[in-house]
C-alpha cells in the first residue's frame, strides 16, 4: 500500500471559491489523499500540492460554463475537473464518464458521500456511450488526450452548438494549432483559449474552448447518432 505525503491546509481563496461547499470540497480533499493514492488514482507527489493545482484549478472551469447546462466529464479519472465543477454549481446537471471500474467505484463513493444529487456516474469509453447518453451543452476534460483525439471522443457527445472546454497547459496553443483541420472535420464552427481563475490560481488555469454547429461530429457521427436514435426507438417499440 502507498504511503501518501500529509495534506497541506486548504489555501485562503478556497472558501470563497467552494462557498458553502467548502466542507465538501476539504473531505473530497482528504479523500483524493487518502484513497485516491491507496488506489492509484493520483500519484502520493500530488497530495501537498491537491489544492493549487487540482481542486482549484478545476473549480475555477466554472467561469467559462453558461447557467443550468448538462455537462459530460470525459475521462473523468478522480474526478477532475467534475467533482470541484459540481461542488461549485448546483445548477448544472454532470456526467462522469470513466471506463476503469476502480475509478467508476470511487467516484460512485464521492459523489454519495457528499451528496451531490446533481451527478450521475457512468462507466463507459465515449465512443461506446454515443446515442446512449443525452447530447450534453458542455463537454469537459483534463489531462486525458491530446487535443485531436479528445475532440474525437468528446465532441460527438455534444448537442448542436455545445462545446468542449479543455484544461490545458502551456502546450495549449500549439495543440491547438495542430488540431485545427481535425476540429473543422468534427464540426467546430470557432476555437479559443481562455484563462479562468485570475487571482485564484497561479498562473489561471488555461482553457482550449471548441465551439460546434449544427452537426457536432460531422457528418459521420450525425449519421451514427441517426441510427443510435433508430435502434433506441425500436427498442421501446418492443
Amino acid at each position: 500500500m502507498t504511503e501518501a505525503a500529509e495534506l497541506p491546509p486548504a489555501p485562503e481563496q478556497a472558501p470563497e471559491v467552494f462557498g458553502d461547499r467548502f466542507a465538501d470540497a476539504v473531505r473530497y480533499a482528504e479523500l483524493l489523499a487518502e484513497a485516491g493514492v491507496q488506489r492509484g488514482l493520483i500519484g502520493p507527489r500530488e497530495v501537498p500540492r491537491l489544492w493549487e493545482r487540482h481542486l482549484l484549478n478545476c473549480a475555477v472551469l466554472s467561469e467559462a460554463v453558461p447557467e443550468g447546462v448538462s455537462v459530460c466529464d470525459v475521462g473523468s479519472g478522480a474526478g477532475l475537473p467534475g467533482i470541484p465543477l459540481a461542488l461549485v454549481r448546483n445548477d448544472l446537471k454532470i456526467t462522469l464518464l470513466e471506463p476503469l471500474l476502480r475509478r467508476t467505484n470511487f467516484l460512485t463513493e464521492v459523489v454519495e458521500l457528499l451528496g451531490l444529487d446533481h451527478v450521475t456516474v457512468v462507466r463507459g469509453r465515449a465512443e461506446e456511450v454515443m446515442g446512449k447518453l443525452p447530447p450534453v451543452h458542455v463537454v469537459t476534460a483534463r489531462a486525458v488526450a491530446p487535443l485531436d483525439r479528445l475532440a474525437a471522443w468528446g465532441i460527438p457527445l455534444l448537442r448542436p452548438y455545445g462545446e468542449m472546454l479543455a484544461l490545458k497547459g502551456d502546450t495549449a496553443e500549439e495543440e491547438l494549432k495542430s488540431a485545427s483541420s481535425a476540429l473543422t472535420k468534427l464540426g467546430a464552427v470557432e476555437t479559443s483559449i481562455l484563462h479562468v481563475g485570475e487571482g485564484v490560481v497561479d498562473p489561471p488555469s488555461t482553457v482550449v474552448r471548441v465551439e460546434v454547429g449544427e452537426s457536432p461530429g460531422g457528418v459521420r457521427f450525425a449519421a451514427k447518432r441517426a441510427k443510435a436514435a433508430r435502434t433506441g426507438r425500436t427498442r421501446r417499440r418492443r
